[in-house]
């Protein structure tokens, strides 16, 4: 239990409980914000409370319809219905009427004052700012003009609507703040109706009294916008009770950097691939790596919720998923720097072995995978000559062919440049998994049918940053991207059961990691068997 959840204990409201999730639709969404969908719907699923899903559009300028699909889906994709599915603008009607009633209680007033002239006048953090010359203007006056700016009268930034509070506040925010300001854009969802659009401090508040919010979570930044959000609630005549803010802190994660604006730049600039690129730590490119949402879930629980800011470690993420995906991945095997290994000794024909889909679930079945007397290994299972410590095959060594044969190996035939083209070997047919054997055999290898096999690409995938706080390093942050963050390969062959994966069900690749198929057909790996990255 976290401390959100025991304050609201504590108010004894659960019956009451309604939360929102209110993101802006101008980019996709990360996996910090799934720490928030997680607080707020888990929270709604726990008490049998409502949760909605908020759209905040407040700014034509950067919102767009596609950003607002993709949210649903990523809320959606994660296991959460919303009670409700609503939009700031849904309640445009309403803040303005309490604007309108700010300014008939003489507590805001239009500004004629540019963004730089009212930046001058609002002081510093140990100095008191000074009144807008505008501030003086009558109720009438305000009125009218607010009014006209509605109708579209006046250019974009001529004027602005601001809070009459207090210029000498030791709260910045409190220092007469902006809350209308004139847009002359079209707004994806209501057109051309509006000239003037509510800042997000006076929509959120208002959005959440309209909805019938009890608890409006945020992250730690907007503890300081709190006093702004009760001002808004109690100032503008509302009746029954008021929704409350609480704040948490949100999460960071290194390796990477949790800004939509810096991720947006990413993609714009195309160091990636798109919002849904697998390196991207957004959900959307999660869900294409492999994610599953039971284990960002499990990542979400394990973090917590808390008033302190800190950095996780990426690699609590991958064990959420290797946790999750070694229960439930079918196992496939796949051999990704092929070298042909002959039997020599070979009856002839197909025979088929019989191999686990999932050691850890019998209910998963078993597989019959095709054998012939020519197969692939990769090339690191393989030395002429080695230590005791290899338990691979080598030159006079035996080693197990998963659900086959042991085999023995003979000879290494080499091109003219000394490269190893195929090993000779020979197997023992008394040895199929199964049966009695009488000697031990230390390794096991997988391998694939060439005959069988079918090729295709794999994509794998490291860091995309080369430091681990990029955020925190001086200069600009896109000299810290990683030049190979990504690796195609394209020479990889799989066993015939390959052909029966689909997108978004990850895969083990026996021995090399977990893998899911790609939308244009290539497979992605999602995350190593054992943890692959060290802090250094």
């Amino acid at each position: 239990m976290n401390f959100i959840e025991e304050k609201i204990l504590h108010k004894g409201n659960t019956e009451r409980l309604a939360l929102r999730f209110p993101p802006e639709p101008n980019g996709h969404l990360h996996i910090g914000h799934a720490k928030s969908i997680c607080l707020n719907f888990g929270l709604a699923e726990k008490y049998g409370a409502k949760c909605n899903l908020r759209f905040d559009d407040t700014n034509p300028t950067t919102e767009e319809e596609s950003y607002v699909n993709s949210i649903h889906e990523d809320v959606r994709w994660l296991g959460y219905e919303p009670s409700r599915v609503a939009c700031t603008s849904d309640y445009f009607g309403f803040i303005f009427e309490c604007a309108k009633k700010l300014i008939e209680k003489g507590m805001a007033y239009v500004d004629d004052s540019t963004s730089e002239e009212m930046a001058e006048m609002k002081g510093t953090p140990t100095s008191p700012g000074k009144d807008s010359p505008f501030k003086r203007r009558s109720i009438e006056e305000n009125l009218d003009l607010f009014e006209k700016m509605k109708e579209g009268r006046f250019p974009e930034g001529s004027k602005t609507l601001r809070a009459s509070i207090d210029m000498a506040s030791p709260n910045m925010i409190l220092r007469d703040p902006v809350i209308y300001r004139i847009v002359d854009k079209p707004h994806h969802k209501t057109g051309s109706e509006w000239k003037i659009y509510p800042m997000y401090d006076f929509a959120h508040p208002l959005s959440d009294y309209a909805e019938g919010i009890t608890d409006s979570l945020c992250t730690l930044e907007f503890e300081v916008h709190r006093p702004l959000y009760m001002w808004v609630l109690e100032s503008c005549d509302l009746e029954g009770p008021l929704p409350e803010e609480t704040e948490f802190a949100r999460l960071n994660i290194d390796w990477t950097v949790m800004s939509k604006r810096k991720l947006k730049r990413l993609v714009e600039e195309r160091h990636v691939d798109g919002w849904d690129d697998p390196r991207m730590p957004t959900i959307s490119g999660l869900r294409r790596r492999g994610f599953t949402p039971a284990s960002i879930r499990e990542f979400c629980e394990k973090i917590s919720v808390t008033k302190r800011e800190s950095v996780v470690s990426y690699s609590l993420l991958e064990e959420c998923l290797r946790t999750e995906l070694n229960r439930s991945a079918k196992r496939i095997m796949g051999v990704f720097d092929p070298v042909r290994l002959v039997i020599e000794n070979w009856k002839g024909g197909t025979e088929y072995v019989e191999i686990e889909n999932n050691p850890e679930d019998e209910s998963f079945g078993k597989r019959m995978v095709p054998f012939s007397g020519e197969i692939y290994i990769e090339r690191e299972d393989f030395k002429e000559e080695a230590g005791g410590k290899f338990h691979r095959l080598k030159i006079g060594g035996e080693v197990r062919l998963k659900g086959a044969y042991i085999i023995r190996a003979k000879e290494a035939i080499k091109d003219a440049d000394g490269n190893i083209e195929s090993i000779i070997c020979e197997y023992d047919p008394a040895t199929k998994s199964g049966m009695k054997v009488d000697r031990k055999v230390k390794g096991t290898i997988h391998w694939v049918s060439i005959e069988h096999g079918i090729r295709m690409k794999a994509n794998e995938y490291d860091r995309l940053f080369s430091s681990q706080f990029p955020d925190k390093e001086d200069g600009d942050l896109m000299e810290f991207l990683n030049p190979h963050s990504k690796k195609e390969i394209d020479n990889a062959i799989f066993e015939p059961c390959v052909a029966e994966c689909v997108p978004g069900v990850p895969v083990q690749m026996v021995r090399k990691g977990y893998y899911v198929m790609d939308r244009d057909g290539s497979l992605n790996k999602t995350v190593s068997l054992k943890e692959g990255w060290s802090a250094g």
